[in-house]
């Protein structure tokens, strides 16, 4: 996962994050990320990847790759590129790549996912597993991401998006005063990312466990 910033619910002020607050976050998380949250995101992680190896173009970028749960998933013949705001999560990253000769894994770096160094159209997907809640402005993230997507290339987001009513709207609310430590937005919603009105959205599939997380498929604009 990546940085995280200042953003607004729709009916209350968020707790302030920072790109710093989020490095401390996820050093203290980088030891122990895999056992604590590498089974229960294992499900949403696995789908993102296997729709992307069934898409065309070989230049893959995963935005926010953190340790590296996913890059074994990728089809061989991918080139995968992984950037991550954590220095810590990308040394363990980058030894899942040496241990697993991932020769596939073209590049670990340490960069901004709001500002990328990459030049426009450098790649022909895009995929962004857990990250979305994770950033100071997701819609500049969003912005981001399709920049550096050809034209008619794909965007993938893996994500839990805050319940609308119930148990777990409350839920979500109530913990969202927690962000800071977390390192995430309990109560992220899917209007954060992207403006449903003017993006098209090819395919939105809840993940287990018990749908806590959906993937979101959006084919990048000509």
């Amino acid at each position: 996962m990546s940085i995280i910033g200042i953003t607004q619910d729709r009916d209350h002020p968020r707790a302030a994050l920072d790109a710093a607050s989020v490095r401390e976050a996820y050093r203290r998380w980088a030891g122990v990320y895999d056992v604590v949250f590498g089974g229960v995101s294992a499900f949403g992680r696995k789908r993102a990847v296997a729709a992307v190896n069934l898409l065309p173009g070989p230049r893959v970028l995963e935005v926010g790759v953190g340790t590296g749960l996913a890059l074994p998933l990728y089809r061989p013949d991918l080139d995968v590129v992984g950037i991550d705001l954590s220095r810590e999560m990308l040394l363990k990253a980058q030894e899942k790549v040496g241990e697993q000769a991932l020769a596939n894994v073209h590049g670990l770096l340490e960069m901004d996912a709001e500002n990328m160094a990459f030049a426009s159209g450098s790649f022909d997907i895009a995929v962004a597993m857990f990250t979305a809640s994770v950033v100071p402005d997701a819609k500049k993230l969003f912005a981001e991401m399709s920049r550096v997507v050809r034209p008619g290339g794909h965007l993938l987001f893996v994500n839990h998006f805050a319940a609308e009513n119930g148990f777990r709207w409350w839920v979500e609310r109530s913990m969202a005063p927690l962000a800071r430590v977390l390192g995430w937005h309990p109560d992220f919603m899917i209007e954060d990312l992207l403006d449903p009105a003017v993006t098209r959205v090819e395919s939105r599939d809840p993940c287990p466990p018990a749908g806590l997380f959906t993937l979101v498929k959006v084919r990048n604009a000509d």
